[in-house]
């Protein structure tokens, strides 16, 4: 017994340095970089900054938060991201409940025909044609429609809706409930967990997301925030750009790199502690069926 417990202790602290270091690896940069931003320029010259700042300097953060571009595009990419996630849960909502039904003809099928499209697609050309001819080139629709749906959060969906027993459904259908009024009634209330795991994935990829943005808006009005940060961080050492945008001195333009790029993810990271407690319990009752 006393070997038994021995073991499974040096399992628990082989356990918990695994996921220190995991974590170490995950919040270091970010230290490393908030640093970077609330330092002097003289500072990162010489690259002295590591995880601690030093002669604090907001100026970096004046420069982002006074420039309307910025503003614009943060406003922008934060409607943006509700309404892409707002239609991304109905369309995967929609998608996966009928699914669940034994009646439905050709279940099978669907699911085999869904499936596929997981792994095959026509490639970026003939979607870019398609969306060409569907007329959504260089405007905010095409940042929305195209990726409303993924296939995988729809398959954890679907695997959720089997575990919510069928005697509520069949109760309903007794009482004289449409499909809709079930699904409304039943289902939805039902799966908050699930939901807002979902909810939470189709947030971070639209608010992360700027390679769709590169390849189908030509337009800077409709750039999102993080295609504005991928335009300026490749621009940034230019001697052109740089004096456009207000910042030739080496150390000022590191500055400004670290502020955009905290000013771009702290948003997304203050949703997550509201969601956490809806995450773990959606992901795994989601992903098993029962």
């Amino acid at each position: 017994m006393k070997i038994k417990s021995t073991t499974g202790k040096i399992g628990d602290w082989v356990f918990v340095i695994i996921c220190v270091l995991i974590s170490l690896i995950c919040i270091l940069p970010m230290i490393n970089l908030l640093a970077r931003s609330l330092s002097g320029t003289d500072y990162l010259v010489r690259h002295e900054i590591y995880l601690i700042p030093k002669g604090i300097n907001f100026g970096a953060y004046s420069t982002v938060l006074s420039d309307p571009k910025y503003i614009r595009a943060f406003f922008y990419t934060v409607a943006l991201t509700v309404i892409s996630t707002v239609v991304s849960l109905f369309m995967t909502t929609i998608c996966a409940y009928p699914l669940i039904f034994p009646q439905l003809r050709g279940r099978n099928i669907f699911n085999i025909i869904i499936t596929i499209t997981m792994f095959f697609n026509a490639g970026t050309i003939p979607n870019y044609l398609l969306i060409q001819k569907l007329g959504m080139l260089d405007k905010p629709i095409v940042l929305i429609l195209p990726y409303c749906l993924s296939i995988y959060n729809m398959i954890i969906m679907r695997s959720f809706f089997y575990g919510i027993p069928d005697s509520l459904r069949e109760s309903a259908e007794m009482d004289g409930a449409s499909f809709l009024r079930i699904l409304w009634s039943i289902y939805v209330p039902l799966s908050k967990p699930v939901m807002a795991t979902l909810a939470l994935f189709y947030a971070v990829g639209r608010w992360n997301g700027y390679s769709d943005a590169l390849m189908y808006v030509k337009k800077p009005q409709y750039y999102p925030l993080q295609l504005l940060l991928y335009n300026i961080l490749n621009n940034i050492n230019s001697v052109e750009v740089a004096t456009q945008e207000g910042f030739s001195a080496p150390g000022l333009s590191e500055s400004l790199k670290a502020a955009i790029v905290m000013f771009s993810t702290i948003p997304i990271l203050c949703i997550y502690p509201f969601l956490q407690k809806y995450f773990i319990h959606g992901v795994m009752v989601g992903a098993v069926k029962e």
